[in-house]
């Protein structure tokens, strides 16, 4: 069964505060969703199975910690998800990227995919899904639907902000799947917006209307 896990360490919330400011410009915006990420991103990787290893160090013989296991992938949703990934690569430079495009149609706010680039051996990899935004679910669970149609059976959705009615359509649907966010907001408006929300992260991310 997946865990949902709100991280409201005290530094993720100070950069949220920021993102959420109608007055924060562009390139502010972008750099604290990339600084968002990775904060994000350590607490999601908490449990990666390490090994023992023996180095040199110019003092001496050391037994040291590595990463072992599965290998990883970073798979954004586009367009928004692509703020997060930069930064998370700086964290695990071995991880290989995917890519799945959906969009939302405005009259039935369900999910239309339109690309979908994932490496060969995405059934291998434990599979970060990143997106800011989890609104109605829809698109999150589609993608995490195509992942599994790949093959791939360790995945974890991280979120920025959600709202409480997609939190409930990915778990419904997925409910192996652990969810990483920094914030539940209070509900969607009739339009689909999350509220209190920050907009839309892919225009602030991007400078687009």
């Amino acid at each position: 069964m997946g865990t949902l896990h709100v991280l409201d360490h005290p530094l993720i919330q100070h950069k949220l505060a920021i993102l959420r400011d109608a007055r924060t410009g562009v390139k502010e915006f972008r750099e604290i969703v990339g600084e968002i990420a990775a904060l994000m991103c350590y607490e999601a990787t908490r449990d990666l199975p390490t090994e023992e290893v023996e180095i040199q160090t110019p003092v001496a013989p050391a037994k040291v910690r590595v990463l072992a296991g599965k290998k990883l992938a970073i798979v954004p949703i586009l367009r928004a998800g692509l703020g997060m990934v930069d930064r998370m690569i700086t964290l695990i430079p071995s991880a290989k990227v995917g890519h799945i495009g959906l969009y939302r149609d405005p009259e039935t706010h369900r999910p239309v995919e339109y690309y979908c680039k994932l490496p060969g051996d995405i059934s291998e990899r434990r599979v970060f899904l990143v997106d800011p935004m989890l609104a109605t679910g829809g698109s999150a669970a589609a993608a995490i639907g195509f992942l599994k149609e790949h093959g791939c059976r360790s995945i974890t959705l991280m979120n920025i902000i959600a709202a409480p009615e997609g939190i409930e359509v990915v778990r419904s649907a997925h409910p192996d799947v652990d969810l990483f966010v920094a914030a539940v907001d209070e509900r969607l408006n009739e339009h689909a917006y999350i509220v209190p929300g920050l907009g839309d992260a892919g225009d602030r991310i991007f400078g687009t209307k």
